[in-house]
């Protein structure tokens, strides 16, 4: 009980509520970087994917290259990408090493999704759709994204959760996320703020996860919530 009230007055500690390095800064930065890393991988994941459901040729390849890839563990690859000469000379190295890693951790869920859901569109709805005289991206975009919009946006939720929870790696690498009171705590084997800062991203992971159910229920056709 001592350790847990300890935490609590950490966390409410209203030093710890403001300034560059202040929680509100830290969440801002942890979902700035997790939302570009998505937005990139839902580009190139949702269109990757389509493009290998329409084709069909090298499909089973590429998304079992990708979920292979996932075997990679994160926390390397930004070690990997924060030691490069071309980064680090970067005004914002540390943020476009953790935006990479965050990126190759949200494309395989992203891509797998797309394919699927773009591939399992019925033969017959395409033939409708062709009938009518679409061309192939007005398939795409009025008839195959939207029936495969669930699958697709159960992908992103996916991948949300993984790159905010995992964002906090970046702080290895100089970015000032949740990550900070982690690593800072371990440093100063300070358990109390490693907790906080894990007890921060375990809460902020949970919320990201309820938004993009709520954004997967309002996108999906009410036929296939």
């Amino acid at each position: 009980m001592k350790f847990l009230s300890q935490v609590a007055k950490y966390l409410t500690d209203g030093s710890n509520w403001s300034g560059h390095e202040g929680i509100p800064a830290l969440v801002f930065n942890q979902l700035e970087i997790s939302a570009l890393a998505v937005a990139a991988a839902l580009v190139a994941g949702v269109g990757l994917g389509a493009v290998l459901a329409q084709s069909r040729r090298g499909a089973f390849v590429v998304v079992n290259a990708a979920n292979a890839a996932r075997a990679v563990p994160s926390f390397a690859l930004i070690t990997l990408l924060g030691i490069q000469p071309a980064i680090v000379k970067l005004r914002q190295g540390s943020l476009v090493a953790t935006g990479i890693a965050m990126f190759a951790l949200a494309v395989p869920p992203v891509l797998t999704n797309a394919y699927v859901g773009v591939r399992d569109v019925g033969a017959d709805v395409r033939s409708a759709a062709r009938a009518m005289g679409m061309a192939r991206w007005q398939l795409f975009a009025k008839v195959e994204l939207p029936l495969a919009l669930p699958v697709v946006m159960a992908g992103a939720r996916t991948a949300s959760v993984e790159v905010v929870a995992t964002a906090t790696l970046g702080a290895y690498v100089g970015y000032n996320d949740l990550g900070s009171y982690i690593f800072t705590g371990l440093a100063l084997h300070d358990d109390v703020e490693t907790f906080a800062g894990a007890l921060l991203v375990a809460v902020l992971a949970l919320a990201v996860d309820q938004a993009m159910a709520l954004a997967e229920r309002a996108l999906s056709p009410s036929g296939h919530r």
